[in-house]
């Protein structure tokens, strides 16, 4: 398929700036993938989807204060250094995005903190808005880590056309993040509620984990027109044997498997085995999925609403049918739903 064939007109009023006020009351669109048929709901209705042993696979990235705030040496100039993986512990390299770009090149050294109390130098370019930058600290592994996420902040998307605010770091979170290292929200996963775990808990619906960490790759634009030349970046992901088989369980026993995000659908079909289960994974994925694709794992997937031409976007396609989701954006237009991060659900079933 082609780029173009994702490109819509969305209103910006139609992006989410805040959540709403409680998680799981966003409004949720359903899409029958068999017919297209279109219900509108709310989120905390998901429930009435599911039947007892149906598996809803969560992914557990926790996002941590990814944007730091610096000046370069000697002009002063402000630059955005936005934290992308950690590459050695005892260098203290990470891997980064810069902003300007244009002006940040290997030898740089960048100050941040009111006293200067972090120094980075740049020791390699890596994309044409990627470096490498060693940190230069004197302390503990702790301590340097400690104040490093002193000094950043969350990484709220710019999208959203403001500032980081108290809500957000909580908001930001799904109530089961647990492991630390994503730069973007799971945001399928935002919608779900203590009370929505306890009402699945009364019906018998079962849960599993995994994590990806969302990374370089969701904020990569697609700029070749042919999708088939698209190139994911790589992104740690791991999936437990318990995961792994709570999964091929369901699957063997006729139930449905509801993926909570995109990440968790590149996940399931990362390495899937001729028999159509998955295994125990420790590793990366680049996993990119435009229609057409026949799935292996999931049966429903529980998405946003996508910003054009993004790959999540495409993922949805691919699920529910190029035809079905593109014509559910344009109800979902009309009818106001909101888009983003923050924004209301999708159900494609």
């Amino acid at each position: 398929m082609k780029l173009s064939q994702f490109n819509f007109d969305l209103p910006k009023s139609l992006i989410a700036s805040y959540p709403s006020i409680q998680r799981d009351e966003a409004r949720m669109m359903v899409v029958h993938k068999d017919t297209g048929e279109i219900e509108h709901k709310i989120f905390k209705d998901i429930i009435e989807y599911c039947s007892p042993h149906d598996l809803f696979v969560f992914n557990d990235a926790k996002v941590f204060p990814a944007r730091l705030r610096g000046n370069k040496e000697k002009t002063g100039a402000e630059i955005e250094v936005f934290l992308l993986r950690e590459l050695n512990k005892e260098q203290r390299l990470w891997d980064v995005l810069v902003d300007p770009a244009r002006k940040i090149r290997i030898g740089n050294k960048l100050y941040f903190g009111e006293d200067d109390s972090l120094v980075a130098e740049v020791i390699d370019n890596t994309t044409s808005r990627g470096r490498t930058l060693r940190f230069l600290f004197d302390g503990t592994y702790e301590e340097f880590r400690d104040t490093l996420y002193k000094l950043g902040e969350l990484p709220i998307p710019k999208w959203l056309g403001r500032g980081v605010e108290e809500l957000d770091t909580e908001r930001f979170q799904t109530i089961y993040a647990k492991n630390e290292g994503a730069v973007a929200s799971p945001a399928a996963g935002l919608h779900f509620s203590k009370i929505i775990f306890k009402k699945m808990e009364l019906y018998d619906i079962d849960t599993a984990f995994l994590t990806l960490y969302m990374g370089n790759a969701h904020f990569h634009t697609v700029d070749v027109e042919d999708l088939s030349k698209h190139k994911m970046d790589s992104e740690q992901m791991f999936i437990s044997e318990q995961t792994a088989e709570q999964v091929n369980n369901a699957k063997r026993g006729g139930h449905k498997v509801f993926a909570v995000g995109i990440t968790v659908v590149r996940a399931l079909e990362t390495y899937v085995t001729t028999t159509k289960e998955i295994k125990p994974f420790d590793g990366w994925t680049n996993k990119f999925i435009f229609p057409p694709y026949q799935f292996s794992i999931p049966d429903a997937l529980i998405t946003n609403f996508h910003l054009p031409q993004s790959t999540m976007l495409m993922n949805a396609a691919a699920f529910g049918g190029y035809n079905n989701i593109m014509n559910a954006y344009k109800v979902a237009i009309e009818e106001g739903y909101q888009f983003g991060t923050y924004g209301d659900a999708m159900l494609i079933i």
